[in-house]
């Protein structure tokens, strides 16, 4: 099987990918859909105001924001960051004029507690 390759997709090439219902306000287009103990790629879309609860990070997660500014307990985190949430952490997560976001994830996290 060859490789997979998304030119342009940090100048604004993923504006032309189809995008499903992921959670409330955030929308995903699946690069990668792995099970419940595979990893997954993804590029989600936040609407303003959108969040994901307080959830705890079971297997690495990395994120590049692509595109407005996504936030967490920890700061915000404009286009271009490169988040690592490792194993055991945990944070919700949030964005107040909406983001869109690169994210990669080695298994599914747990949700804890509601959205900020």
């Amino acid at each position: 099987m060859p490789n997979i390759a998304y030119p342009a997709l940090i100048h604004g090439g993923w504006r032309d990918l189809v995008f499903e219902h992921f959670r409330e306000g955030i929308t995903v287009h699946w690069l990668l859909k792995g099970g419940p103990l595979e990893p997954s790629v993804a590029i989600l879309n936040y609407r303003p105001g959108a969040g994901v609860p307080r959830h705890r990070h079971v297997g690495l997660e990395t994120i590049v924001v692509l595109e407005g500014i996504q936030s967490d307990e920890n700061g915000d985190y404009t286009a271009g960051s490169v988040i690592l949430n490792p194993v055991g952490t945990e944070h919700s997560v949030w964005t107040k004029d909406g983001c869109v976001v690169l994210i990669q994830w080695n298994l599914p996290v747990v949700i804890l507690g509601e959205a900020k």
